[in-house]
């Protein structure tokens, strides 16, 4: 079980999981985050990128839109899981100790931080 997102940092991250199949679906939730709570928007990786094993977009933000954003994105993420994760400056901290789930927990390579 993983823990529910809790608003403790300064800045967070992000990172909707998508495939082939749902892209249209993880464009629109990061577009519509972008517009409606003034987030950071990220490209669309249609790669594996830094520790992340599935393809990726990134959403950056604050403790100021953090109350509002995460219970949209859980409303409207049908199904896509979402890693959320403080920004503290200790990468593999972020994304182990840090790191909140929407969805399903998915592995990640945290050997990409030693």
């Amino acid at each position: 079980m993983s823990q529910q997102p809790a608003n403790v940092h300064d800045h967070y991250h992000a990172h909707i999981y998508f495939d082939n199949a749902t892209a249209e679906q993880a464009d629109s939730l990061r577009l519509q985050a972008g517009d409606l709570f003034g987030v950071g928007v990220g490209r669309m990786h249609r790669q594996r990128v830094g520790p992340h094993l599935y393809w990726s977009c990134q959403l950056s933000f604050d403790r100021a839109q953090f109350d509002d954003l995460i219970p949209w994105l859980e409303r409207h993420r049908n199904g896509l899981n979402i890693l959320i994760h403080g920004r503290t400056g200790d990468d593999l901290a972020d994304h182990t100790r840090y790191a909140y789930w929407l969805g399903k927990p998915c592995p990640l390579r945290l050997e990409v931080f030693t």
